[in-house]
């Protein structure tokens, strides 16, 4: 059995710094899921589809939906997987696959829970998205000695209570950091 991975940072927001210009990531909050010595996986919660509505994922996979859930937006989770629907969602936490990143906060990809979002049974707040993020072993320990990356506790709020495009500044407040004080360039004391 393995020992418990101590450097994890599932259950924390990687925030893109200022000078991170890959295209995929820019200025991007993404939620950590899962972390381990083989790599990692998050969604990024600040990237919005333009035009794609969760009504259209509910036609395509012939998911009768009931109630308001078909207006939601759909959010781009990431490079990786871009095919594959991921709800990252608060309570309750009983679907299958659901995967849980803190006490308050899961992920799951499984039709039943889209099944209950779709009939107006699924957990109070949820936010979709197609595709994820991901690192495979040591990539991103190696990204964030590169500083390319932030990281702070989830907050659930910013997930679900600021619009999108204001996600980014937000988790940066609430790490006390104002983003046009940062350096691009890594260093050691």
């Amino acid at each position: 059995m393995k020992e418990r991975y101590e450097a994890s940072l599932k259950g924390h927001f990687l925030l893109a710094m200022p000078g991170l210009m890959d295209p995929n990531f820019f200025q991007t909050v993404t939620c950590i899921s899962e972390h381990t010595p083989e790599g990692a996986v998050g969604l990024i919660v600040n990237r919005m589809h333009q035009s794609l509505t969760l009504g259209e994922i509910f036609q395509e996979l012939q998911i009768e939906a009931e109630g308001p859930a078909a207006a939601e937006p759909v959010y781009i989770g990431g490079p990786v997987h871009i095919g594959e629907v991921f709800i990252l969602h608060g309570p309750p936490f009983g679907w299958k696959g659901c995967l849980m990143i803190t006490s308050t906060l899961a992920m799951s990809n499984t039709k039943d829970i889209l099944d209950a979002i779709a009939e107006g049974r699924g957990p109070g707040k949820f936010m979709v998205a197609l595709g994820c993020a991901g690192w495979g072993e040591e990539q991103l320990e190696e990204e964030l000695r590169q500083n390319a990356w932030l990281t702070g506790p989830v907050h659930d709020d910013i997930i679900f209570s600021v619009p999108s495009e204001d996600r980014w500044q937000a988790a940066m407040n609430r790490l006390g950091v104002d983003p046009s004080m940062l350096s691009g360039t890594a260093g050691n004391a």
